[in-house]
């Protein structure tokens, strides 16, 4: 009964999406730091991201929700690939990373084969590298 409910109240709304997610994380963060000593106000502005947050997902303007979470993504969406590089050059052992001094690309080579001749797939520039 309380899910048909739910699924009701929901019908023809937005819902939750990735920045849904953030401001929820964000209302989380400031409600910690409010607690500690003169930043009381935090909790103030903790609430008006949680009415955000709630005003987003109860919207009827699906159009205007997913242009704003296309922004949101297209903001984050650098950082977010900068440290799942960084996460997956720390976990892989068996190769090295280098950047392309031409276009930037990141290229991938075995570790322990000597000095040898990077070419870039993207641009198809060559440069010598220690693996």
């Amino acid at each position: 009964m309380l899910m048909n409910y739910l699924r009701k109240l929901m019908y023809g709304r937005y819902g939750s999406d990735h920045l849904s997610f953030f401001l929820l994380i964000l209302y989380l963060a400031l409600m910690l730091a409010a607690n500690l000593p003169f930043l009381g106000w935090l909790s103030w502005l903790a609430l008006a991201v949680l009415v955000w947050d709630l005003f987003r997902m109860f919207s009827r303007r699906i159009d205007r929700r997913r242009a704003e979470n296309a922004r949101f993504l297209a903001l984050v969406g650098p950082v977010v690939r900068w440290f799942r590089m960084r996460r997956t050059i720390h976990r892989d052992k068996e190769h090295r990373y280098f950047k392309c001094p031409n276009c930037g690309q990141c290229l991938r080579v075995p570790r322990g084969k000597g000095k040898i001749n990077v070419t870039c797939r993207n641009c198809g520039a060559s440069f010598e590298e220690k693996s």
